[in-house]
């Protein structure tokens, strides 16, 4: 029987982190497509515990991989304060099912999720909460800007770009960067020359703050909100643009959030194989030692935005493309971007 009162029983869980990083890890083995996965692994989770600020906790998710895979992760975690959890499943429970389980049991403010081919640069977390702070209303930022996105699900952007900031075509900050994220892909997709030149860029007048319109999420920083009142439901796909769209990119744009990416390139995507220029850029991360002062505002979340998705969708006539185009200051190439 009983005895007693459990000393933790209606006491308060107190927050002292507000930025918490999940990564799934799945190596199953070093053959083919993971011969190079572990040496790609290290980078990334090593390149994150240099470059976080101090109230960050990292959760790391094992989807069943290799015992030497595993007996890493365990040092890890035992080694850095800041690697808070670390989940074993003896199956592959899928990228967006890990997440969920990390996202769900948690209470930090700020969740970034990270493919564990993710290298990390000094300032990244930095300019991602900056841009939080800047816009209220940001459910989901990146470090790594893509041009390209400039319409996929952001028809809040485009509402709030119209309508209460500012929308104007900048010179991209970083051209070589950009280059290197669509070359790590590895497809025939490539950016056109105007893409390395110019992105669309989404200003709030009243926080003279910038940031580029939409992003990709091998790589992002979400407000918990998309996951607390995203699709409840676990996900069917281990892996695929499914599954992503459905929790990630219907539910941000669903909830009213704006998509956005900073200005400059603060992460790189490795793929499957480590390079030397990798290392070379991991060996000039300095340790990050800063406390942060930043206090993420609340946004009350609203209806996804009618409009927003009528005026993505009139983009598709070249017509009304051209002439805001135009409008933005792009004067070359409107047909091509």
């Amino acid at each position: 029987m009983r005895v007693g009162t459990n000393p933790e029983k209606n006491k308060k869980i107190e927050d002292q982190y507000y930025h918490r990083i999940i990564v799934p890890v799945y190596i199953p083995h070093f053959d083919g497509y993971f011969k190079h996965s572990f040496d790609v692994l290290k980078l990334c989770l090593e390149s994150i515990l240099k470059t976080i600020h101090s109230r960050t906790v990292i959760t790391i998710y094992n989807n069943s991989s290799h015992p030497e895979v595993v007996s890493y992760l365990e040092h890890l975690y035992t080694s850095h304060k800041s690697i808070d959890q670390l989940f074993h499943s003896k199956v592959n429970v899928g990228k967006i099912n890990a997440i969920l389980a990390a996202a769900k049991g948690n209470r930090e403010a700020l969740i970034t999720v990270a493919d564990a081919d993710v290298l990390f640069l000094n300032g990244w977390q930095e300019a991602v909460e900056q841009i939080f702070v800047g816009f209220p209303e940001a459910g989901m930022v990146s470090p790594v800007p893509n041009p390209r996105l400039f319409k996929s699900y952001n028809a809040n952007n485009w509402y709030y770009g119209i309508f209460k900031g500012k929308l104007a075509f900048e010179t991209v900050q970083n051209p070589d960067a950009i280059e290197k994220f669509f070359e790590s892909l590895n497809t025939n997709n490539k950016p056109l020359q105007i893409h390395l030149k110019k992105y669309l860029v989404l200003e709030n007048n009243l926080k003279n703050t910038k940031g580029v319109m939409g992003c990709g999420h091998f790589v992002a920083t979400l407000r918990r909100e998309v996951f607390d009142k995203g699709p409840q439901s676990p996900a069917t796909e281990s892996l695929g643009p499914l599954s992503v769209q459905t929790y990630i990119d219907k539910a941000n744009e669903n909830l009213g959030f704006l998509r956005l990416a900073t200005l400059n390139n603060y992460a790189f995507h490795m793929g499957n194989t480590s390079e030397d220029w990798m290392v070379e850029c991991f060996q000039k991360l300095k340790i990050n030692t800063s406390y942060p002062v930043y206090k993420i505002p609340k946004f009350d979340v609203s209806k996804k935005s009618r409009l927003g998705k009528i005026l993505v969708s009139s983009l598709n006539f070249p017509f009304i493309k051209k002439l805001l185009f135009k409008k933005f200051g792009l004067k070359e190439c409107i047909k091509d971007y």
